[in-house]
């Protein structure tokens, strides 16, 4: 049985990919802190608690599990935050991937898929974005995202280490059947926010930058629904236990929603207003990100099947629902 060990398995899309690497068949361990993820999230095999700072933790789990394959998904992901506190990125994204690489070519595993991210690109200069588009970062998040490929890249010329690099545009959405969902602390993605509003009286959604060179005037992103990103993660695992050669992949679906039409999807979804306002752009921020993802159907097989904005933002609705 293939045997995958996901690293920051706990997290909102690393527990999603744990449920599809489960149901296809394969043998599931996360290994995560719990900084940023769930111990409830841990539904579909067991949990290894220890950081990815620590290289004794990562070889003693590789040494006890035996993988296969690792799938990479533990980091720090708030692109604001990453402005004003850019050493901690480093620290947990750099360091800590440099540490993965090197405990896997220790103990000879050489497959690894890795959550990365279309902010490796930057700003647009075309759009949609292809996987040779530019990288060019405006932000410390896409400079470790970018630093973590490039290792991968020099650790498969030097020790054959075989990897794909996934770049996600917007994750969103939850599982069909609302057992896990999207759950950051603090949360600052757009539409569990944007949920909130709707759920509570005593919160205001802020939308940020209403001047922006778009339609309405609000960022436009790509939003992937996360089951289509799991459906992503398990076929490049295969494409790499077939013998396929490394790899980057957009994973988004060509279409761009603003934040405005986010808002509007979550009225219609919640059957409720949404009170916003507008603050001011955030730094590090680009206009617009919308995926070219071709590559992934040609290689991959695959399509995203899940991630029209109705869908994601009323399946992201159920979940919350449930939640306290």
């Amino acid at each position: 049985m293939t045997t995958v060990l996901v690293i920051g398995g706990a997290g909102y899309v690393g527990s999603h990919c744990c449920k599809a690497f489960a149901e296809a068949g394969w043998n599931v361990v996360t290994f995560d802190n719990l900084s940023g993820g769930w111990r409830d999230f841990v539904k579909f095999g067991p949990l290894i608690e220890g950081d990815i700072r620590d290289r004794a933790a990562l070889d003693a789990a590789i040494r006890e599990t035996r993988p296969d394959v690792v799938a990479h998904f533990a980091g720090l992901i708030e692109v604001g935050l990453s402005v004003t506190n850019p050493g901690a990125f480093y620290d947990v994204n750099v360091t800590g991937t440099l540490n993965i690489l090197e405990a896997m070519t220790a103990a000879g595993v050489n497959r690894m898929i890795f959550s990365s991210t279309c902010a490796t690109y930057g700003a647009p200069v075309r759009t949609p974005m292809d996987e040779t588009h530019p990288q060019w970062p405006i932000n410390p998040y896409g400079w470790t995202k970018l630093f973590a490929e490039r290792m991968m890249a020099d650790f498969d010329r030097a020790h054959g280490l075989r990897y794909a690099a996934l770049r996600y545009f917007n994750a969103a959405g939850a599982d069909a059947s609302a057992e896990i969902g999207e759950r950051h602390e603090p949360e600052t993605h757009v539409i569990p926010l944007a949920i909130r509003g709707a759920k509570s009286s005593d919160y205001t959604f802020t939308i940020f930058g209403d001047d922006y060179d778009t339609r309405d005037g609000t960022c436009v992103r790509d939003y992937i629904h996360v089951t289509d990103l799991a459906d992503a993660h398990r076929r490049a695992i295969q494409h790499l236990l077939d013998g396929g050669a490394s790899e980057a992949f957009n994973l988004g679906t060509g279409v761009g929603t603003t934040v405005a039409e986010v808002a509007a999807a979550v009225e219609t979804a919640s059957g409720r207003p949404l009170p916003r306002k507008f603050g001011p752009r955030r730094p590090g921020d680009s206009p617009a990100l919308v995926a070219a993802a071709e590559k992934a159907n040609r290689l991959l097989g695959w399509t995203p099947r899940h991630s029209s904005i109705d869908n994601i933002v009323q399946t992201a609705w159920r979940w919350h629902l449930r939640q306290p």
